[in-house]
């Protein structure tokens, strides 16, 4: 007998906000809580020290998380310019240090350099395995950590402002692995000045935008409320909407249920596409799974159990 899963089954996203101070895991947590919901997980990690949009998945909005984490992020940052630090951002230990400070027109000038598809070495104090360890854990035990340059994509990166001749304010839309401290490094760096960011924020992920968030406080204020799970529940995004970017096709019932046995279904008619990338299945509104059309043939991928 099949042991009866804890929680209810609460199915979508939440677009949380996430605070300064709190890990993402730990948010995840607080979120699922809230919600008491079976399944949760989140589609892109950031640091505690970093704020903004955290999307969080919950029951069967997990299965979607490839698609979210593989979308376009922008993020808001702050550089602290004459000090770099072995994290690459305010809690580290003071590596480098220089009297000198950039000029706005000098710091304009090196943007064009940091655009496209662009090698990257990761910081020390990140999450990538080395020989089986996390990069982190091996340099808070005092070893150097060597890792490998990375290629990574930055779409679009931008002076906001310069407030101080100490700081400046950017914002960059980048892909998939980009770290914003090594940019702000690097950037240091270049400009003969060193550098590290001491504020981070995340605005936008995949098919969510900051116009999606909502405060860790305001759940928790909607929860002691007593909103009840249809009120929570109110403030999801569908499933589906992590998988804007992919094509939609609409099926009938016999083929809805076909594709949820994993049975594949023959594609009919003159135009029927032979071989197609993977498309989100739908009957009557609702997303049935994920699938992919091969040699003539849907097959689903990824079945999604909504009722």
């Amino acid at each position: 007998m099949a042991r009866r899963k804890r929680g209810n089954p609460v199915n979508g996203w939440v677009i949380l906000d996430k605070p300064v101070g709190l890990g993402s895991t730990k948010a995840v947590s607080v979120v699922r809580g809230v919600f008491n919901a079976q399944k949760a997980g989140h589609a892109g990690t950031l640091d505690p020290l970093a704020s903004g949009l955290l999307p969080i998945a919950l029951g069967e909005a997990t299965k979607t998380v490839p698609y979210v984490m593989d979308g376009a992020k922008t993020y808001e940052f702050t550089v602290r310019w004459g000090q770099e630090r072995d994290t690459d951002d305010a809690e580290g230990v003071v590596t480098q240090k220089c009297d000198t400070r950039p000029a706005r027109d000098e710091i304009t000038k090196i943007l064009n350099d940091y655009v496209g598809m662009i090698d990257q070495v990761p910081p020390q104090y990140s999450a990538l395995k080395v020989n089986g360890k996390r990069a982190y854990d091996l340099a808070r035990d005092g070893e150097n950590v060597d890792l490998a340059p990375r290629h990574v994509e930055i779409e679009d990166l931008r002076l906001i402002e310069s407030p101080d001749e100490d700081h400046a304010v950017f914002a960059a839309d980048c892909g998939k692995g980009t770290y914003v401290r090594a940019l702000a490094r690097d950037m240091g760096r270049q400009l003969g000045c060193f550098g590290h960011v001491v504020k981070l924020r995340r605005t936008h992920v995949g098919p969510f935008s900051d116009s999606d968030m909502i405060s860790l406080d305001k759940l928790k204020e909607l929860s002691h409320k007593g909103a009840g799970p249809e009120g929570l529940e109110s403030i999801l995004c569908p499933v589906e909407t992590a998988l804007d970017d992919i094509p939609a096709l609409a099926v009938d019932s016999s083929q809805a249920a076909r594709l949820k046995q994993g049975q594949s279904v023959i594609m009919r008619g003159r135009d029927a596409p032979i071989e197609q990338d993977p498309v989100l299945v739908m009957w009557q509104g609702k997303p049935v799974a994920i699938a992919v059309i091969e040699g003539g043939l849907l097959k689903s991928k990824r079945v999604f159990n909504l009722n």
